[in-house]
């Protein structure tokens, strides 16, 4: 809904008034957004076109990208399209989506505020992102209109900005649009003075009024009237709110302030989400149902201290049957792999079929992590399977992780077409690559089953995954009409009730099924495949870094450790400048499929660096290489250097030197991907514990005591760092293996300590090279040797060590029972 900058202020005892609230308030406040706000993940969906051809230059392997140099003055050169703009100078996949609109864009920066400036005009910002659906509704119907685009490109000057290239500008904007409205969306809509303050914001707009929804022609016509003729009146209350979200969001730590007691504020995020938890189906709320792994993750850490208690028992349960019903449901892509970004319904069937890095990575993390606390192989096996997806289908040969998959493509069979550029062009549909019909099955599987009374292939599979002849999707569920008589695979029957049912063995009708995906996988490769944004950026890839290497570390997989050591070497390579001490934000692949890099490139933020941070720990737990941990650590200094809050602690989300961001935040909620702050907690005590480091444990605790209000007031909003505070009370376990990396008796050890989920460990190698990275900084464990010659394995608590281990089981056993005296203490 459109946000008008008086209309409500972002703290208490901020009220904004003004009477220009009575004059633009008809005119705007009836404009309803279809994007919400949904348990803290904001709703979005994907839509995109196919990226105009960009300039090319070649990058070999292990090079650093080719730098693509902005022009400063952009001119329109010979095209197939109609209209050209600056837009097609970038590498960002979004942005690159609307160069051909005609509309006059700018991207984000100084030649844009300049404009502004000399010219006296208001700044219209458009954010965004490559596979977000209503993002292209409002590029097809307003963007793409030459009546529209001429008001924008002579009245204001027109900003575009993909979020996921800019999260710092989203962020701004974004807490405007929520703290105004109560909710937000993209494609977000900011109206800005020349000097970059809000005054005007919503989300989607239609072209034309409709109902009681004020069209965009409307909506500008009007911003401009009270631009001409009420600027001072904008401009004040603009600024009123622009304090008053800076008072609002400040996080802060009063003078000698410890953390809050972690027992209790477990406790309390534990309950607050048994309260939302939906028991049926699992997850969290009512539709739509995002996976939120950060929740699933503390849960599971919470029963870790609390596993002897009712309340810790239910909070097992809660994750292994989310994660079960999850891995069942429509949301999980039983033919391709892979997770889905939501469910629209209860049960997790029918999804909005957007696939994104983040998600992958955290939920490849959190099934693993099922199959540790459980045993159950299908928690594993959906974790492999996720890597699967990714290695195949959002990996660049360089070693970087693409950014997301579109939920949308055109139909196999064809659809309607819509003229658009002069030219037919058949449209999009949600899902159209990922759904079948009855009548495809049966084509594909019409063999009878021998020993089934007459059953073909197709009645076993459509039995088990619930495919009906005339679909099996909710008319409720498919606003749009996208996918009548498609059905969306969710397994209904166990494989034992699909065998009894049918009079099969459990393995022959596991092997019905196992070939039957792997045929309509091929299937699908003959579609036209959703647009995939091959962004690549640090903070996701550093995600994906943890993912594979903590699979791989429980699995044993060498494939998957590989493939995370190839990673880091391609952040190290591409993403990290040595001579400046900075990591990247991104970096983009080319249509020749090499690298390409803009100039300047956009510099790192802190979930940059702490993702890259964490994974990095948890690829060196996983790889026991230390040039991994070595990297860590320069990190960690940088991002101190870089974002620390010295007066109030914390981390700001940004450079807070950049005077063209406005606020400067500290995320305070783990949403779709865990805060930067939360993580950086967590970082900084592994880090303590491997470098001897006393000041990044107090700094840690510094952190944790600046969140310490919301931490004790809504806790379920940093389940991630609840985790990092629990870690804090309950101290980590230093776990030292003495043994060389390969020898088969320390692979043994090593495999005892994967096996487990161990939240409160760190987990190190010693070869006897006094001299190694580790015993400089650690002087004590050059006292630690191998006895009788084979590898032993020491743990560590509170400055006092275990006698020595040589034997797995017993490794095994003394970890599990560190578990139960954390517990008695």
């Amino acid at each position: 809904m459109i946000t008008l900058a008086w209309r409500r202020s972002a703290c208490r005892n901020n009220r904004v008034d003004s009477a220009a609230a009575q004059l633009l308030a008809a005119a705007f406040l009836a404009s309803e957004s279809p994007l919400r706000n949904s348990g803290g993940n904001l709703r979005c969906f994907g839509l995109i076109h196919p990226r105009p051809p960009s300039i090319r230059s070649p990058l070999h392997h292990h090079q650093q990208p080719a730098y693509h140099r902005r022009s400063s003055v952009f001119m329109s050169m010979a095209s197939p399209h109609k209209h050209t703009n600056r837009l097609s100078l970038e590498r960002s996949p979004y942005l690159l989506q609307h160069a051909h609109n005609p509309v006059d864009w700018y991207p984000w920066g100084k030649e844009a505020f300049d404009k502004a400036k000399s010219e006296d005009k208001p700044i219209f910002l458009s954010v965004g992102y490559s596979t977000c659906h209503w993002c292209h509704v409002m590029e097809r119907e307003s963007f793409e209109d030459e009546e529209i685009g001429k008001f924008l490109s002579d009245n204001f000057v027109c900003i575009k900005v993909d979020r996921e290239e800019r999260p710092d500008v989203d962020k701004v904007y974004m807490t405007f649009i929520q703290a105004t409205s109560g909710g937000g969306g993209w494609p977000m809509s900011v109206w800005l003075t020349p000097d970059l303050r809000p005054f005007i914001g919503g989300t989607y707009f239609p072209p034309t009024d409709h109902a009681r929804r004020p069209g965009l022609k409307t909506v500008l016509t009007r911003i401009l009237e009270q631009w001409q003729n009420n600027r001072p009146a904008l401009e004040s209350n603009g600024e009123r709110i622009l304090e008053a979200l800076k008072k609002g969001t400040a996080v802060s730590a009063n003078p000698g302030e410890t953390p809050p007691s972690a027992p209790d504020v477990a406790q309390r995020c534990f309950q607050q989400l048994a309260h939302s938890y939906e028991e049926e189906y699992g997850g969290f709320r009512d539709a739509p149902k995002f996976p939120t792994p950060v929740n699933l993750m503390f849960l599971m850490s919470f029963w870790s201290v609390n596993r002897c208690s009712s309340e810790g028992g239910e909070a097992l349960q809660m994750a292994l049957h989310t994660l079960r019903m999850m891995a069942r449901g429509g949301i999980h892509d039983h033919v391709a792999q892979g997770f889905h970004r939501y469910s629209t319904d209860i049960s997790w069937h029918v999804p909005h079929f957007e696939k994104m890095l983040y998600d992958q990575a955290q939920l490849a993390v959190a099934y693993i992590t099922a199959s540790q606390v459980s045993g159950e192989q299908l928690f594993a096996d959906v974790a492999k399977d996720i890597l699967l997806y990714v290695s195949r289908d959002l990996s660049d040969k360089s070693g970087g992780f693409y950014s997301a998959e579109d939920a949308d493509s055109v139909p196999a069979s064809g659809g309607p077409e819509k003229k658009e550029g002069g030219a037919d062009k058949i449209e999009k549909r949600e899902g159209a690559f990922c759904v079948w019909t009855a009548a495809e099955v049966r084509d594909l599987f019409p063999e009878v089953v021998e020993g089934s009374s007459g059953a073909t292939q197709a009645d076993v599979f459509m039995h088990h995954y619930g495919v009906k002849e005339l679909g099996n999707v909710d008319p409720e569920q498919d606003p749009h009409g996208e996918l009548g008589g498609q059905n969306v695979l969710i397994v209904r029957y166990s494989v034992e009730l699909t065998a009894a049912r049918f009079g099969l063995s459990v393995d022959r009708v596991s092997e019905l099924l196992s070939a039957a995906r792997a045929k309509m996988a091929d299937v699908r490769k003959t579609r036209p495949r959703p647009h995939l944004d091959t962004k690549m950026l640090a903070s996701w890839n550093g995600l994906m870094l943890s993912a594979y290497s903590c699979v791989g570390a429980v699995l044993e997989d060498k494939a998957l450790l590989e493939r995370a050591v190839q990673a880091a070497n391609f952040l190290k390579e591409n993403l990290w400048d040595a001579e400046r001490q900075t990591v990247l934000r991104s970096c983009y692949r080319g249509e020749d499929m090499e690298l390409q890099q803009i100039s300047p490139p956009i510099s790192g933020f802190l979930d940059d660096y702490a993702f890259l941070v964490s994974g990095l720990l948890d690829l060196y737990e996983a790889s026991l290489q230390t040039q991994w941990l070595q990297w860590a650590e320069q990190l960690q200094l940088r991002q101190d250097v870089l974002f620390w809050d010295q007066q109030d602690g914390g981390y700001f989300c940004s450079d807070p030197n950049d005077t063209s961001i406005l606020l400067q935040l500290k995320k305070d909620q783990d949403g779709a991907e865990p805060s930067a702050n939360s993580v950086s907690a967590s970082n900084l005590l592994r880090l303590s514990h491997y470098t001897g480091r006393h000041d990044w444990l107090l700094r840690s605790e510094q952190l944790l005591a600046a969140f310490s209000d919301r931490l004790q007031r809504v806790p379920v909003a940093l389940p991630e760092m609840v985790q990092a505070l629990m870690a804090h009370h309950y101290t980590l376990r230093e776990i030292v293996i003495c043994g060389q990396r390969e020898a088969p008796d320390t692979l043994s050890l090593l495999s005892a300590v994967h096996s487990l989920f161990l939240p409160h460990k760190v987990l190190m190698l010693i070869d006897g090279d006094a001299d190694s990275y580790l015993c400089q900084r650690l002087p004590h464990l050059s006292s630690m040797s191998q006895q009788g010659g084979v590898a032993t394995a020491y743990v560590c608590q509170n400055f006092t060590c275990s006698p020595p281990v040589t034997d797995p089981q017993e490794l095994r056993r003394l970890l599990l029972d560190g578990n139960t005296e954390i517990l008695a203490e």
